[in-house]
């Protein structure tokens, strides 16, 4: 079995038991708001070493049949669902959320919805949450309330389909991906030049899983938005919900069943190979992780793999794109 098998496992494995042990949370949450997890285990690869990142999500309160931001989920619950989380983390040994759960956050689906374009999108951090709940989210409590928030935030980014349902080309969507993914490059790049010389084996190592795990999700969904539109010169809502309901891996592996993408597929075959290569090297606790990310030959050769999956994205999204106007707008 390969990396990426037993990364799968694990991660299904770990998820039932934090399922079952937030049965609490469930009970709050029900009807009214969704927990879901980011990072390693919403992209289904998660190992012993991974942390947890989380959002809450509401259903947005009415009143008189008027639409408020405020979510159904009451501070008081939100609380108490917080701590069933922070409990079941330690009980399973998984690492207490960073800055003491400052990034913990619980949103409303309007603060998710009507941020879209906004100037503090990105400072609310509403870009991220609403991003990821396409890109990479896995349910673990409130799964159908979850499953109705990724449909509104589609229809958010799909608000002028009905004008144009033959030829769709998704460019709002596109271009906040675009942007989370940039984002994520410009917070590296800033953290980088603060950071003191003891922390530099950290940059690297964050360095290397910004090219591949972080680039791997904006970018295999845009690899899926791409064939859609390049087998049928649109893109509708659906789609872009199934897309959503992948993990980023299985974008791949879908696309390399699609005899559509067959000019595509040696590049995919090459990033779904690479990407193995980069979760078996990152396997390991974090202080192994920084002391190998401290000596330069070994970062010489892994930064080498991170330009390689770099560049079989880049002819991966060439061949889908196949000079198209979809493909056109990502590039200018």
């Amino acid at each position: 079995m390969g990396e990426l098998s037993e990364r799968r496992e694990q991660t299904a494995a770990r998820l039932k038991r934090m399922r079952e042990g937030l049965s609490e949370a469930e009970e709050l949450a029900h009807g009214k708001a969704c927990v879901y997890a980011t990072g390693s285990y919403g992209r289904g690869e998660a190992c012993e070493h991974s942390d947890l990142d989380l959002f809450i999500v509401g259903r947005g309160r009415t009143s008189d049949g008027q639409p408020r931001r405020r979510s159904m989920l009451s501070r008081l619950d939100e609380i108490c669902i917080k701590a069933d989380l922070i409990h079941l983390t330690r009980e399973l040994g998984i690492e207490d959320f960073s800055g003491e759960g400052e990034y913990l956050e619980h949103y409303s689906v309007d603060d998710l919805t009507k941020s879209v374009g906004a100037r503090d999108d990105d400072s609310a951090n509403t870009l991220t949450a609403r991003l990821l709940l396409l890109l990479e989210g896995a349910p673990l409590v409130g799964a159908e309330i979850y499953s109705e928030m990724i449909e509104e935030v589609v229809s958010a980014y799909w608000r002028d389909f009905e004008d144009h349902r033959n030829c769709f080309v998704p460019a709002f969507l596109a271009n906040d991906i675009l942007r989370l993914w940039r984002t994520f490059c410009v917070n590296y790049e800033a953290r980088t030049l603060r950071d003191p010389p003891d922390k530099k084996a950290k940059g690297k190592l964050k360095n290397y899983k910004l090219k591949h795990s972080r680039m791997l999700t904006c970018y295999s969904a845009l690899l899926m938005l791409l064939f859609q539109f390049k087998i049928k010169q649109t893109v509708r809502p659906g789609d872009a919900v199934a897309i959503a309901r992948l993990a980023p891996t299985e974008r791949l592996e879908i696309l390399l069943q699609r005899e559509q993408a067959a000019a595509a597929h040696p590049a995919i075959r090459q990033l779904l190979e690479r990407y193995e290569k980069f979760l078996a090297v990152t396997n390991a606790p974090e202080h192994e992780l920084l002391q190998r990310f401290s000596t330069a030959d070994f970062v010489t050769k892994r930064f080498k793999e991170a330009a390689e999956f770099g560049d079989s994205m880049a002819d991966a999204l060439h061949k889908l794109g196949d000079g198209n106007r979809f493909y056109r707008l990502l590039v200018v």
